[in-house]
């Protein structure tokens, strides 16, 4: 039970359910003052106790009350079937009730209150065999029957629940039942945390063979409507597909219908560490490459789930025999980044506008070197940098902003011509820093209100290709644009109305011919209870590291899920941060820029000054 209903419904935890607490803290995120010197402050910590909730069905002759708030308390145990849950409904209700069809989260528990009964008709009997409690809250998140998650900031929420009297299992009295209520699962925050976990499902680009993460939440113990442990969940879900706002982005290798062999309810690893996952007829016919595919996202997706070890899956037909093996040392055979590895030198700004390499996974630290080229001696006053992925060469935006350029940053060459000029009237009105994705696609916004437009550089040379963004209109302005590994996804901060927020956009490309029509579309909100957002970066397949304002608090860097959860991970405060970086691989130092240079923090220690000037520390991409 959440600590905030044992606050408020002292009389639920006894009659509602028998706990189990076990120590545990999760950590919380840093927040920074707005002035002062750059210093490390540390980090606030929430703690959050790990309980497990056995839930007792109601007893006799209890009050309506009592009913209401029993099966609240029962919504957010874990027994099989919810079979304790059912026993505050009635019959009918008990049937027709699908807790797995949605979960509605709220800030805090939900709160019932006895209904006002409705006034009868002149001369019509006053109604007492039935009730209505409003159950209400502010509700911050829902899940659906994909497992996928949905910020939505903090909206008001009501419900109704109606309870009827019905005669006992022995037919001597009458008892209090609830006959009609939402559908689903009414969980609080701390609940939901406690019950369930992020996971990454994976699929493949449309047309191209790298994965792209798929963030879900499963439950953390067995699940009780499936029974299934949390592998075997986990597993399940990809088999079931993609979210379905990364569906029309990305494929599944398995065939439609393909599923878990009937009653398959646990999933384990053998003395070598392979896991063996049974599958339906539908995928007995599929060929080697096809099949290698297949396990590759099996083995990609149980590969987050940091209790299990595997280091290799073995897919399995219907009869038992085996489909085939893949293993930890084909997984780069099936990610976009070109030069697979630990990438923990990023690059920044110097005071004189050169581009420099920092050496952030360095124990001590390094002086900083100049990149070769236009960029690193000096031909090009440097104010925004994207290093490609391979890095080999680099986009820069100079000329305050009016113009980008694509140079060699291993080599001496001479400074190109630009590929991009905007024609806004101020710096602020022109381009924004530009970024690159793992099909060596460059990106860049121009910002002129005149004609404002996101443009996409195909290999970073040519004619640029003018983005369709249905939602680049009425005073909607690009402040900054990060764009995902695989290709599929852009994190954006939009400013409107003096508000910047963080958005997330799939990347949809069309090809006719030899023209490729390429849009951003169907845009969510990752942060919606964020005041605004200064900055951000990829930190991980599915995570980001933001730099923002919660509403009413102060600056903070955070993680979050790019389904805009909360992410797990520990960052320490610091004062007067204007930009943050991250790797796409989560063991590289984070970096930051702040009043005085640049910091970074690596794993296990605080913030440490690498640089004292510079400004727009970025990874490649």
């Amino acid at each position: 039970m959440g600590a905030d209903r044992r606050r408020h419904h002292h009389r639920r935890t006894a009659r509602g359910a028998a706990v189990l607490t076990c120590a545990a803290v999760l950590a919380g995120c840093a927040s920074m003052p707005d002035s002062g010197d750059v210093s490390a402050v540390k980090a606030s910590r929430q703690g959050d106790s790990q309980v497990r909730v056995y839930p007792v069905p109601p007893r006799e002759n209890a009050e309506p009350a009592e009913i209401v708030e029993g099966f609240l308390e029962a919504m957010t145990g874990d027994d099989p079937g919810f079979a304790t849950a059912r026993k505050y409904l009635t019959k009918q209700a008990a049937r027709t009730w699908k807790p797995e069809e949605r979960t509605t989260v709220l800030s805090s528990a939900p709160v019932p209150q006895q209904a006002e009964p409705r006034r009868p008709e002149r001369g019509a009997p006053r109604d007492t065999q039935t009730l209505v409690y409003q159950v209400s809250g502010q509700k911050v998140a829902t899940v659906d029957d994909r497992h996928a998650y949905q910020p939505l900031g903090s909206v008001s929420y009501t419900e109704s629940i109606h309870l009827v009297q019905q005669h006992s299992a022995d037919g001597k009295q009458k008892e209090w039942r609830i006959d009609v209520l939402p559908q689903g699962l009414l969980l609080s925050e701390s609940d939901f945390q406690r019950n369930y976990r992020s996971v990454n499902k994976y699929y493949f680009a449309s047309g191209k063979n790298w994965v792209v993460a798929d963030p879900v939440y499963i439950r953390k113990r067995q699940d009780p409507v499936t029974r299934m442990d949390s592998l075997t969940q986990t597993v399940k879900a990809l088999l079931e597909g993609p979210t379905n706002w990364l569906k029309p982005a990305v494929d599944s290798r398995f065939p439609t219908g393909t599923a878990l062999k009937k009653d398959t309810t646990s999933l384990t690893t053998d003395d070598r560490n392979t896991l063996k996952v049974p599958l339906n007829d539908k995928a007995d016919n599929v060929d080697l490459e096809q099949c290698r595919k297949m396990a590759a996202q099996v083995l990609f997706t149980v590969g987050d789930l940091a209790s299990t070890r595997v280091e290799q899956v073995e897919l399995l037909r219907s009869d038992g025999r085996s489909l085939c093996v893949v293993g930890e040392d084909q997984r780069s055979d099936f990610t976009a980044d070109p030069t697979p590895g630990l990438r923990e030198n990023p690059y920044y700004i110097d005071a004189s506008g050169k581009l420099a390499r920092l050496q952030a996974g360095a124990k001590e630290t390094v002086e900083p070197r100049h990149v070769y080229g236009p960029f690193g001696d000096g031909a090009a006053k440097v104010e925004k940098v994207a290093v490609a992925r391979d890095e080999k060469h680099a986009a820069a935006v100079s000329e305050n902003g009016r113009t980008l350029r694509v140079a060699s940053i291993e080599a001496d060459a001479e400074l190109p011509e630009p590929l991009v000029a905007s024609r806004g009237a101020r710096p602020d009105d022109r381009l924004s820093a530009p970024s690159w994705d793992g099909r060596n696609d460059l990106w860049v916004a121009d910002r002129d209100p005149a004609t404002p437009r996101l443009l996409l550089l195909r290999g970073g040379s040519g004619a640029p290709i003018t983005v369709t963004t249905p939602w680049l209109t009425d005073g909607v302005r690009i402040e900054g644009l990060r764009l995902s590994e695989d290709g599929v996804r852009v994190a954006l901060l939009l400013s409107k109305g003096g508000k910047t927020t963080l958005q997330i956009g799939r990347v949809e490309r069309q090809s006719t011919g030899d023209r490729q029509n390429v849009s951003v579309v169907d845009l969510k909100a990752v942060a919606p209870r964020m005041e605004s957002v200064t900055s951000v970066s990829w930190a991980g397949p599915s995570r980001l590291v933001v730099l923002g304002k919660q509403s009413g608090g102060v600056q903070q860097v955070r993680y979050l899920q790019t389904d805009g959860s909360a992410a797990a991970g520990v960052i320490p405060g610091l004062n007067q941060v204007n930009a943050v970086a991250a790797a796409n691989d989560e063991r590289a130092p984070l970096v930051a820029s702040a009043d005085d240079g640049i910091v970074r923090l690596q794993s296990g220690v605080n913030w440490q000054p690498m640089v004292e000037k510079g400004t727009s520390p970025v990874y490649p991409g």
